[in-house]
């Protein structure tokens, strides 16, 4: 039979085999325990009374049990100290396969990461010390799938104020990063059956990916120095994936006569603009363009993240959808998670509400330019680097010269320096006589560790003689 004891002191969950006799299966049981480790050395067991009464057997068949294991080694017993575990090797243990370690570089130059040393604990503290000195009890119970109604309202003041996008709380939806939420708009609008969606050249390939695997067929925009040739769009698309205000991984925006291309193509088709604004927050010569949202709120779904701006790892982002796309997508949230947690949301909620994520931005931005204009000075001494992009974002690229290092040479060369950044070729559809490039980060190194960072980045990128 299972059984399990619980008293003040310890649970055990034992699996009690009496075919031959209660005592024997005892002994097994508390013996295996001893040998797995689940029953540690030093441990004290209960009373034989209070473990006889745990198990429903006589305190007799305990005792004579404790006192076999006493004797072979496995429990001891001092009076007045009840009876305690021994130190015992333990039995045959199966050989671990060793886990692969991350991997952590020595200099992270990798695109799309912020400063996570640099994150606002103590405002995250006393926002969190807040949300938990007036929270209501039901707030530690289930969730709703479309997100805290607390974090929704903040964001529709927030994002109205700063992006320039027209909603309401009820067009918002929260999900567990944008990774997921992209999956979820893919899977409602894939729902019918399969289409074709238009996405950057080059753009991110793990969410092409994503948008691939939901059943759409990709055609690839190419990225000019305007932003994606949306005038290549047709009847037959039914979707286009962009990053209007900073693509990715060039850096340019979309020009303001492409915008209304663009929307213009979607009121007359249908057709849906997913607004990939996963860096909008950090322009560094001017106020960052507004979001394309707010000129087609009906035809355009925005996604925001807080991953560029606090750490990746709170799993927080939001999509602002037209209306008839937030019940499929809603739906699809409870059938994948349920909700995303809870306690996060509030918290969130608070440093928007109380303006301290908008402090945390701010400072964030002057160290971000800094940092990329050190990078450009040292790009600039290097002859055949070209970089690219307006003043934005974590990352700049740097085309590459035809007649040196290729890409790949330059990254493993990189990568022996302990060095972690990006090349550009994979970003691209068909890489074949595509320019080669390296995306470096400018913000993931923490504020000491970046100047040695750019130092043996540029004398690994040196040619030599």
């Amino acid at each position: 039979m299972v059984n399990s004891w619980s008293s003040s002191r310890l649970d055990l969950h034992i699996a009690l085999d009496a075919t031959g006799g209660r005592r024997s299966g005892l002994e097994s049981a508390l013996r295996a325990a001893i040998r797995q480790g689940r029953l540690a050395a030093g441990t004290l067991l209960p009373s034989t009374r209070g473990l006889a009464q745990e198990l429903g057997l006589s305190r007799g068949t305990v005792s004579a049990a404790y006192d076999q294991l006493v004797e072979e080694g496995y429990l001891t017993t001092r009076p007045g100290s009840g009876t305690t575990v021994v130190e015992v090797p333990p039995c045959d243990p199966v050989p671990a396969r060793p886990m692969p370690a991350p991997t952590i570089p020595r200099h992270d130059l990798r695109p799309g990461l912020p400063d996570v040393s640099a994150f606002p604990t103590r405002a995250w503290l006393a926002s969190t010390r807040r949300v938990l000195t007036h929270a209501r009890p039901e707030v530690f119970g289930a969730g709703d799938p479309q997100g805290r109604i607390e974090l929704r309202n903040a964001l529709a003041d927030y994002l109205g104020r700063t992006r320039g996008v027209i909603t309401t709380p009820d067009r918002i939806v929260i999900t567990s990063g944008y990774y997921q939420g992209l999956g979820l708009l893919c899977g409602a609008l894939t729902a019918g059956g399969t289409g074709t969606a238009a996405v950057e050249d080059p753009g991110h390939n793990v969410f092409r990916d994503v948008i691939q695997r939901a059943g759409f067929t990709t055609l690839a925009l190419p990225v000019d120095l305007h932003g994606a040739r949306v005038q290549a769009l047709t009847q037959e698309v039914g979707a286009v994936f962009l990053t209007p205000s900073h693509q990715y991984p060039t850096g340019v925006p979309l020009h303001p006569s492409r915008r209304q291309t663009l929307c213009a193509w979607a009121r007359s088709t249908g057709g849906v603009i997913v607004e990939d604004d996963y860096d909008g927050e950090y322009r560094y010569d001017r106020q960052p363009v507004g979001a394309l949202q707010g000129l087609a709120p009906d035809q355009v779904v925005y996604c925001g993240t807080a991953s560029k701006t606090l750490g990746p790892a709170l799993r927080l982002a939001w999509m602002v959808l037209p209306p008839h796309l937030v019940p499929p997508v809603v739906r699809a949230k409870q059938e994948a998670d349920l909700y995303t947690e809870t306690l996060g949301q509030l918290i969130l909620a608070d440093l928007i509400t109380t303006h301290a994520y908008d402090r945390h931005t701010r400072a964030a931005r002057l160290r971000y330019r800094r940092r990329r204009e050190l990078l450009l000075d040292r790009v600039a001494a290097i002859p055949g680097l070209t970089p690219h992009g307006v003043p934005a974002g974590l990352h700049t690229l740097i085309t590459l010269p035809p007649d040196g290092p290729t890409e790949q040479q330059l990254l493993t060369r990189c990568a022996h320096h302990g060095l972690a950044l990006r090349g550009l070729t994979e970003l691209h559809h068909d890489p074949a006589g595509r320019p080669q490039g390296l995306l470096i980060g400018f913000a993931a190194s923490s504020e000491h560790a970046y100047p040695a960072a750019l130092d043996t980045l540029f004398t690994t990128l040196t040619p030599t003689d």
